[in-house]
């Protein structure tokens, strides 16, 4: 595989070859896992999912271009899965499992697309907000805090000349391959990648992928993004996260409506019902902050879904960090 020059598209991403997001796979695994038990048991339940900065000293909306950023929210939105990422789901083995996703959630997955967004600037600050069925706002999680982390990454880089540039990844590079050479010095040793909503751009985590897949070998068990796991035959790593058993807390009216997957989310609920108000509900979870470091190429980041119950007049809201 030939390695990419990094610093060369960093000085001119203006190339239409370099969209932030670029398949629908180029997301974490466990969200299509959990995608797929969504569409089974939740098809029609509404949610709305918001990304917010609680960094406010990070002023996002004065540091990244809005048209910038909606070209690329627009860009992932005319995404489909291909044929060769379909085949590739539906044949691989995933956890020495052969067919963990049926040809129905495949035939399906045929058709997706992105939902619509709602992009809203609140005191220098950008507010994204998905409104719609579940099945489709979960997935846009992922590409949403990839494609802020990496424009406010190159904004960062912008007005950087080309040998400057060539020398700090140069530098990154040389640092990453020190830690391999540590790391393999480690007996029973077991890493997984699990990088791509804090990453500092999609070229960089796959530059990482796969100079950490030749210098561990064995010891490098695989990545939580889909995408590189396909290209690089890796083993795709994820199960589930806090989504699931956050949304189930928030909807259930009482311990016995939790279902089997959710047990840790009985406290939740009645935390729920405590601060309900009138028909909606409303779980105080504590939230994360979307932490951004000025040298760092990875950041933090806060979700918030809003669950519509169908059985209620009002809405239940379920931050659940993951």
């Amino acid at each position: 595989m030939a390695v990419t020059d990094i610093a060369s598209r960093t000085y001119n991403h203006g190339w239409r070859l370099d969209p932030i997001v670029r398949s629908l796979l180029d997301t974490d695994f466990y969200k299509l896992l959990m995608l797929q038990m969504i569409r089974e048991f939740y098809p029609e339940q509404r949610v709305t999912f918001s990304v917010i900065n609680r960094s406010r000293q990070v002023r996002l909306a004065e540091v990244i271009d809005e048209g910038e950023l909606r070209a690329q929210l627009d860009h992932a939105r005319t995404i489909r899965f291909s044929k060769k990422e379909l085949i590739w789901l539906a044949g691989n083995t995933f956890y020495g499992k052969t067919q963990m996703f049926s040809p129905d959630f495949i035939n399906w997955l045929a058709a997706f697309r992105l939902p619509e967004y709602e992009l809203d600037k609140v005191d220098g600050q950008y507010e994204l907000h998905f409104h719609g069925p579940w099945t489709h706002t979960t997935m846009w999680e992922i590409p949403a805090l990839a494609i802020l982390n990496e424009l406010r990454s190159r904004q960062v880089m912008k007005g950087q000349g080309r040998f400057a540039l060539d020398v700090l990844y140069a530098r990154a590079k040389a640092k990453l391959w020190s830690k391999v050479e540590r790391l393999r010095k480690l007996e029973g040793l077991r890493l997984s990648d699990f990088g791509t909503r804090r990453r500092h751009g999609f070229l960089w985590q796959r530059w990482c992928v796969e100079a950490v897949k030749e210098g561990l070998g064995p010891s490098f068990t695989g990545t939580s993004n889909v995408l590189l796991a396909m290209d690089n035959d890796l083993e795709a790593i994820g199960t589930n996260a806090h989504e699931l058993p956050m949304v189930a807390a928030a909807l259930a009216n009482d311990d016995t409506e939790l279902p089997a997957f959710a047990p840790t989310a009985r406290h939740r609920s009645r935390r729920a019902r405590k601060s309900s108000s009138g028909g909606g509900r409303r779980a105080a979870i504590p939230r994360k902050s979307f932490w951004f470091f000025p040298t760092a190429w990875m950041s933090d980041r806060s979700r918030k879904p809003t669950v519509t119950s169908p059985a209620a007049s009002g809405s239940v809201s379920a931050g659940a960090p993951t």
